[in-house]
Parts: structure tokens; C-alpha cells; sequence
């Protein structure tokens, strides 16, 4: 039922900005919770950020406060990934994913966008 799609990647310079958009099919997306993921080469995915339905309540790893900003959109269906001062070890894919109300874990995913930060 949940479709997430992510955009807004690429590759840039240390230092430089990214904003990550996730667009969600579906009438109901102001009922869910969202929140971003990463995954590096070789590494497991963590998590980066989140925000509950209402938009209240962010949530981050403690290694993008203060650089990284997590918003939604309800009217859009959109949530987003707002990332300043990007570092070579923010390399990852992205991924957007989703909780529905009835479930305890993000479990709907998007297909992920690479983000590649190079120096």
C-alpha cells in the first residue's frame, strides 16, 4: 500500500548541500511516521533520522546534529533530508522509509539514492 520513492542525490564536495525528497503514494501519508536510513558499502544500514506524523518529535543519529534537518510535507505526501556540511563518511544510500499506525518498526522502503560526498 505504502510506495516511497527517494531523489535528490548525487555527488558533490565536502562541504557542500544535498536535499533528499521521498514522495509517497497513497491518501493516508499524514498518519504515518517517517524517518531516513543510510547504508554504506560494506556496512549495515542505520538509521539517520526521523519525525513522527505531525511533524513534531526529530529524531537523529548523533553524528549529523546540527548539520542534517528532517521535514514533511503532509499536503505533499513528501518528506525530506535536508544535509549541510557534507562529509566523505555521510557516503551512503539513502533510504526513506515509513511506520504505519499499526506497526511497531519501519517497515515500507523506498528503493534508496546514493549520496557520494567527495575529499
Amino acid at each position: 500500500q505504502v510506495q516511497l520513492v527517494e531523489s535528490g542525490g548525487g555527488l558533490v564536495q565536502a562541504g557542500d548541500s544535498l536535499r533528499l525528497s521521498c514522495a509517497a503514494s497513497g491518501r493516508t501519508f499524514g498518519l504515518y511516521d517517517m524517518g531516513w536510513f543510510r547504508q554504506a558499502l560494506g556496512k549495515e544500514r542505520e538509521f539517520v533520522a526521523s519525525i513522527i506524523w505531525s511533524g513534531g518529535s526529530p529524531l537523529y543519529q548523533d553524528s549529523v546534529k546540527g548539520r542534517f534537518t528532517i521535514s514533511r510535507d503532509n499536503a505533499k505526501n513528501t518528506v525530506f533530508l535536508q544535509m549541510n556540511s557534507l562529509q566523505p563518511e555521510d557516503t551512503a544510500v539513502y533510504f526513506c522509509a515509513a511506520r504505519t499506525v499499526v506497526d511497531d518498526q519501519f517497515n515500507y522502503w523506498g528503493q534508496g539514492t546514493q549520496v557520494t560526498v567527495s575529499s
